[in-house]
């Protein structure tokens, strides 16, 4: 049979995306390995340093109200949570989900002695390891390197949307894909099953028929995709819906929002729009996502969790923007979450160079995570045993 370079390199390529099995019944069995009780992680990086005391608002904080002028927002403007805090205006579908008990807060997130420097803080977030700069793996590539050890053939992790690869998905074995819309992997002009005996050429049509079946899989998965917003960030919330629809095995989904590098969220100057219309695409995605997902049933598989590499200071700057701080929220969703508020808000009166201090570490987080949701090993990944939060419902 005639094997041309294109359906070669095509084939070799979409190996990055499904994994190369032998034989008819392997072939099959492929396709189901995801294992429809399997849980998946969704990441969201909000890239730049989260302003988290304008995401949940201690609105009847004296301390609050006198430190900002132009960025305060008072009682009658936030989405109250309580009788002391409440989320941003822009966050109206994030408030929906907390009410119906599909989304929780874990407050004064951080870690002890960060830089507060951009390279340094995504460095210490993306490997679990802070302070230690020749770390040479990220968390989430541990993870795939994890779940690769127990299943070679895996391919649990991937990257969506067009950005620079991140330290978080460098893995020591695991090949991790980048996927950036799912019309990118056609595969329709692939040759057909080699007449003689060849095993490079029996290994490359192989490798093309599981991706066949994938392919198929998620295509069809992304036909019934829901509503998102028309947004990048609510793009690539769709393909991660379609690839946890598919079950075609990902563990693990990781995606940014504010433009990568020193992103949006770093705001030093005008910072009340620019942080809204973020707050916007977040909590529309994230909504989307989760109203897609509950509607197959899915929502109890899937957890989003998001990261920054720190919060910003208490006070204005002067410029209608904030400074680099420690303490900042995490935002959780899903379907097995223990709802509400994690931990206690930070304190305004106790602060470290004019940014309220942490109280929980981010790797904590992490712990509960890997270990109760994704069933790895933290220790292994994060270096030493973190104490896990009540994140998820019994």
């Amino acid at each position: 049979m005639k094997l041309t370079r294109r359906s070669f390199l095509r084939a070799s390529a979409f190996a990055a995306f499904v994994p190369p099995v032998f034989g008819r019944a392997a072939l099959g069995a492929a396709a189901r390995r995801a294992g429809r009780d399997q849980t998946v992680l969704v990441v969201v990086e909000l890239c730049g340093g989260n302003d988290g005391l304008n995401c949940v608002v201690p609105y009847a904080d004296d301390e609050y109200a006198r430190s900002r002028f132009t960025l305060r927002l008072a009682a009658r403007q936030v989405l109250k949570i309580n009788d002391q805090l409440g989320f941003h205006p822009a966050m109206a579908e994030w408030k929906r989900l907390f009410d119906e008990g599909f989304a929780s807060v874990v407050q004064g997130v951080g870690y002890p002695q960060s830089s507060r420097n951009h390279p340094e803080a995504v460095r210490d977030w993306h490997t679990a390891r802070p302070g230690d700069a020749h770390w040479p793996t990220g968390w989430i590539g541990q993870i795939a390197d994890q779940l690769t050890a127990r299943d070679a053939a895996a391919v649990p992790v991937a990257l969506i949307q067009p950005v620079t690869h991140p330290v978080a998905l460098i893995a020591e074995r695991a090949i991790l894909p980048s996927v950036r819309k799912i019309e990118d992997t056609p595969l329709s002009d692939l040759a057909p099953r080699p007449a003689a005996c060849n095993p490079l050429l029996e290994y490359v049509w192989r490798t093309g028929e599981v991706a066949r079946e994938h392919e198929r899989a998620v295509r069809a998965a992304a036909s019934r995709a829901g509503v998102y917003p028309a947004t990048p960030f609510g793009r690539a919330l769709q393909i991660a819906a379609s690839l946890i629809r598919a079950d075609v095995g990902f563990r693990v989904l990781y995606v940014e929002l504010g433009g990568g590098d020193i992103g949006g969220f770093d705001n030093h100057a005008g910072q009340k729009d620019n942080h809204a219309a973020l707050l916007r695409q977040f909590s529309g995605g994230v909504a989307a996502l989760v109203t897609d997902l509950r509607r197959d049933g899915l929502a109890e598989r899937v957890l989003l969790m998001t990261i920054s590499e720190f919060g910003r200071t208490l006070a204005e700057n002067g410029r209608r923007g904030t400074d680099h701080g420690a303490a900042a929220p995490m935002f959780l969703a899903g379907g097995r979450l223990r709802p509400g508020l994690i931990g206690a808000p930070p304190d305004l009166r106790s602060l470290d160079n004019g940014a309220p201090r942490p109280h929980t570490d981010f790797r904590r987080v992490y712990a509960t995570v890997l270990d109760r949701w994704l069933g790895v090993d933290s220790q292994a990944i994060l270096g030493e045993k973190f104490e896990w939060l009540d994140l998820f419902r019994v």
